[in-house]
């Protein structure tokens, strides 16, 4: 088994030139800030045919300091920062209400693109955590309705029912409210973009946040 493994790791290829065209990038062209440069980004991410541009590993460390990660889904982003929800009673809420400080990596392999951001979180205001989530899909809104988010589940039976039950009353009260769905922003300190090359010669464009503004600085591969 090990080896079927290390045989198709090897048989893989990143930035296959048969499907990926990875774009020029020049940082010296590059807005003074990230939010521009990301906004651009993202939409040419949409436009290469990214299925999931939206889709982020959010990290978060534990009281003790151990990391932890999981995907995400981006709900926007402003001057305010990066915007993500959960429960506040999740494993990564309760993370964060211990140490909140957290990163974030997009990755668009169409483009041969990478984004990191890391920086302080902050919870928005609780009126708009129910904006957010009245506009979500029915779905969403149901498995926000579900709720226990990473409590020990005793069954799949148990599972289906809970969900069964928050699907209808999505479908009947789409304005229904769950207490503990909370969003965040992140606020970066500091905002990496990274442009992959054919010949590994990538390019690393960091910013880091001053007092009056952002500061950027070029990194090695």
């Amino acid at each position: 088994m090990d080896t079927d493994l290390h045989e198709l790791l090897r048989s893989l290829r990143v930035w296959d030139p048969e499907v990926t065209e990875l774009p020029p990038f020049d940082p010296g062209t590059a807005p003074g800030e990230p939010l521009a440069l990301f906004a651009r980004w993202f939409a040419e991410a949409v436009a290469a045919g990214e299925r999931e541009p939206h889709t982020m590993t959010l990290a978060t460390a534990d009281e003790e300091g151990l990391p932890d990660a999981r995907i995400v889904m981006l709900h926007g982003a402003d001057a305010g920062g990066w915007s993500f929800a959960t429960h506040a009673t999740s494993r990564k809420g309760r993370q964060l209400a211990a140490r909140p400080y957290a990163a974030l990596t997009f990755y668009w392999p169409a483009l041969g693109r990478q984004v990191r951001l890391r920086g302080p979180v902050s919870v928005a205001p609780p009126e708009e955590a129910r904006t957010d989530l009245r506009v979500r899909s029915t779905g969403a809104l149901a498995a926000a309705l579900t709720g226990h988010q990473s409590e020990p589940l005793g069954s799949v039976e148990e599972l289906t029912r809970a969900s069964e039950e928050a699907w209808e009353r999505a479908r009947q009260d789409p304005t229904a409210e769950s207490p503990t769905w909370t969003l965040y922003r992140l606020r970066p300190d500091e905002a990496e973009f990274f442009q992959g090359d054919a010949r590994r010669r990538h390019l690393r464009l960091r910013y880091r946040r001053e007092r009056d503004g952002w500061a950027g600085e070029l990194l090695w591969p």
